[in-house]
């Protein structure tokens, strides 16, 4: 451990017991004990406070340690503060109950001063080494996140140099598809769905959405008037194309995760919510969710920037187009996700 004095939050009803273990941890030097009575004070203390470790009493009024180290495992800001149990109940399955709850370890009472310390000292070692680690295995993660995008910019970038305007469009358009993500997450929405990895792989991915118009020849892509019924179903094509030339490129990645969000992005972007898009006619939910939050970033970038065959959009004309499609081209629930967060977007 380092030099610097770890703060032990002792948690125990009884007064003698407090005051054995403040008595125990000054005189080792390496601790600052902070005493509570209840786990209604433990929980008070840790919504402006933190901690090196936790030492619980089990047999307490009101709340027992049971019930408190539930919640302290609940809570993002103290699941990992590790707890060590100090009980005169030494029954098996009582150990066996503490360890089952989060505790990294479990001891009987009376205090064994030595084998106290032991434990306290192995056990704030042992997290600082899996949160150290657990660190580094992010930076490690962050820096091949990167690379995997830099790599997908490219790929995104190979429409850049034939349709104007394409290379901001995807940069934009992840940014807007990772910030109605988020807040849509924020929301408790699509819970089964929406958490972590989903966000880092729809961000990532949302720049491959148009990656299928490397196949659409430049006569009909950069055309400035409107486009025949034919060059249309050409146009169109460029989903189906886009979900091969992902899976053609990215099969072999380990995480299939990612590739069925990238895949799906690319193929189903232009479905709409009553089932009048392309290329499968999918409606409502059955439509993915990453594809139907891109459907919004798509249009919405679009409609604001300026383009071979249009001039831009005013922004509150292009909100009020959103908001009249919600239901019809867009989930309505997304839109309304969209318009909450529509004046930091529009920074993006």
């Amino acid at each position: 451990m380092s030099d610097i004095k770890k703060t032990i939050v002792v948690v125990d009803d009884e007064k003698s017991n407090l005051i054995r273990a403040r008595m125990l941890l000054d005189e080792s030097g390496d601790f600052t004990p902070v005493l509570l009575n209840s786990g209604e004070a433990c929980l008070k203390y840790f919504e402006t406070k933190t901690a090196d470790l936790v030492l619980l009493d089990i047999m307490m009024p009101e709340m027992d340690g049971w019930e408190l180290i539930k919640r302290l495992k609940a809570d993002p800001k103290t699941e990992n503060i590790p707890v060590i149990f100090l009980t005169a109940d030494n029954a098996p399955e009582t150990e066996a109950l503490c360890f089952s709850l989060g505790a990294v370890d479990y001891t009987v009472k009376p205090i064994q001063p030595k084998s106290v310390l032991s434990r306290i000292r192995r056990a704030i070692e042992l997290n600082e080494y899996r949160t150290d680690l657990a660190k580094k295995v992010k930076e490690q993660m962050d820096k091949l996140d990167n690379l995997k995008f830099d790599f997908i910019l490219s790929m995104a970038n190979l429409v850049e140099g034939r349709d104007e305007g394409t290379g901001e469009h995807v940069k934009r358009t992840a940014a807007v598809v990772k910030a109605i993500a988020t807040e849509a997450k924020k929301r408790g929405m699509y819970p089964d769905i929406l958490d972590d990895k989903f966000l880092r792989d729809v961000g990532m991915a949302a720049p491959m959405h148009d990656i299928g118009k490397i196949k659409i020849s430049d006569t009909i892509l950069l055309k400035p008037g409107k486009l025949t019924d034919g060059e249309f179903e050409m146009v169109k094509k460029h989903t189906v194309y886009g979900r091969e030339i992902i899976h053609d490129t990215l099969r072999n990645i380990e995480d299939k995760a990612f590739l069925n969000v990238a895949s799906d992005i690319a193929e189903f972007h232009h479905e709409k919510w009553n089932g009048k898009g392309y290329p499968k006619g999918l409606a409502g939910e059955d439509i993915p969710l990453s594809a139907r939050i891109m459907a919004i970033a798509d249009v919405y970038d679009a409609l604001k920037e300026k383009r071979c065959y249009k001039e831009a959009f005013p922004l509150e004309e292009v909100y009020k187009i959103l908001q009249e499609d919600a239901g019809s081209h867009f989930d309505p629930n997304l839109i309304e996700v969209f318009m909450a967060i529509k004046d930091d977007i529009a920074d993006l």
